[in-house]
């Protein structure tokens, strides 16, 4: 045999990838919620014969997940629709969208998502302060990434006020912060910055790193941040940002997953951690691009937490940036992952609904149409079938099972009396 042919044969084999039982087990699970809205038939899997004849299964499709990532709506370069299109293009099926400290892209989002078949998941990264517990006094920013349900946040007032608040802040800090560039003989106009992020987009360091190569006082990216803008840097600031404890109970509040984003950033991850845990952190980061992390995976087991990753990936271009769902996410972690988040996700839905019943308002109505998969007006909503609202809004996110439950069905029965009288 030629060594053509033992390198052909040595590559075909390799391609068979045998899944065990459990990884079997969660690939299932896992993909029946990534296509809830479509048949849960096996299409998309299939048991074949090994060498020898024994039977494995192996999936015909590879189930992406992104679960980091950035548009024009706080510092990444592509629009949200853009984006969706660009994850689509790299064979994402599920895509949390994770802006700083707005959740303003999601519907657009949501709206490419449909056309792309893609699931979003609304998402925020969320600016914070961790202070250290004794004498010190030491801080250090921190950011909690969020994940919520189809239906958004329980409080949607509430957490738009809470994120209202920091990105204020970060126009101050982003003034602060062109004034101290101005002092190291690096002048920038605050005009360009405030251009360069976009109407109503509060200003953050990528816009100003973008602002000083503009002018000529850098030769890349990357080289404003490691001379001037990192954490405590000449010219770095911070904001307004709200205690990072105090924010992972607000996102538990209001029916969100919390989870620690890039922990290998801090100066000390370990007593962070631990803090974040008490105050009822869900998870951290230990997947990049580059593989897992096992100093940040044997962290969040040693405090009992998932397990997640994402490319944080903001379109700026160049090799040195993660493109979006370049970030491999066992099926494993991402079932683990997901029996933690839909229960919370479930209940959350819940009180929304309940809301609803409680006060059938526009404003109420809007804001579970904001991030749900709806395509009706907001008046046949409001005056058509209850059960086309939980089925339009939740096919996509819950389960025959979890929509068919006792809770839910009583939902279903009062919004269907309000649709009733609304008709009388």
């Amino acid at each position: 045999m030629g060594d053509g042919e033992k390198k052909k044969k040595k590559k075909r084999g390799g391609a068979k990838r045998k899944m065990t039982v459990e990884q079997t087990a969660a690939y299932r699970a896992v993909r029946e919620w990534v296509f809830l809205e479509q048949s849960n038939g096996g299409g998309n899997s299939m048991v074949v014969d090994d060498d020898f004849g024994v039977q494995f299964y192996q999936p015909k499709e590879k189930l992406v997940f992104e679960f980091h990532c950035h548009t024009t709506c706080s510092d990444g370069f592509l629009s949200p629709s853009k984006l969706v299109e660009r994850a689509h293009n790299r064979g994402v099926k599920v895509l949390a969208l994770t802006d700083h400290d707005t959740m303003s892209g999601i519907p657009e989002a949501m709206e490419a998502a449909r056309r792309f078949g893609i699931k979003i998941i609304p998402g925020v990264e969320i600016s914070t302060i961790f202070y250290s517990r004794g004498d010190s006094g030491a801080q250090e920013p921190v950011h909690i990434l969020a994940y919520y349900s189809s239906c958004g946040p329980t409080n949607s007032a509430a957490l738009e006020k809470f994120l209202g608040d920091i990105r204020d802040g970060r126009f101050l800090r982003a003034k602060n912060i062109v004034s101290k560039l101005n002092k190291l003989k690096l002048p920038v106009r605050w005009e360009t910055v405030t251009k360069i992020a976009g109407k109503g987009v509060a200003p953050g360091r990528l816009h100003i790193a973008r602002a000083m190569l503009e002018a000529g006082h850098i030769e890349n990216l990357k080289q404003a941040f490691t001379r001037y803008l990192y954490d405590d840097g000449p010219a770095y600031s911070t904001g307004s940002e709200p205690g990072a404890e105090e924010t992972v109970r607000f996102i538990r509040e209001t029916g969100g997953v919390s989870v620690l984003a890039h922990p290998w950033a801090l100066k000390n991850p370990s007593a962070i951690v631990r803090s974040l845990k008490d105050a009822g952190l869900h998870g951290i980061e230990a997947y990049r691009s580059d593989g897992k992390l096992s100093v940040y995976s044997d962290l969040a087991d040693a405090h009992d937490l998932l397990k997640l990753g994402g490319s944080d990936y903001h379109g700026r271009g160049g090799q040195q940036e993660s493109d979006v769902g370049s970030t491999s996410v066992p099926v494993l972690v991402v079932q683990e992952f997901l029996k933690v988040a839909r229960p919370i996700w479930c209940n959350a839905i819940q009180d929304i609904l309940e809301n609803y019943i409680k006060d059938p308002s526009d404003s109420n109505l809007q804001g579970i149409v904001k991030f749900g998969r709806m395509t009706t007006s907001k008046t046949s909503l409001s005056l058509g079938s209850a059960g086309d609202l939980i089925n339009q809004c939740l096919a996509a996110w819950l389960s025959k099972e979890e929509r068919e439950n006792s809770e839910f069905e009583a939902i279903k029965s009062e919004l269907e009396a309000h649709a009733e009288a609304g008709r009388c």
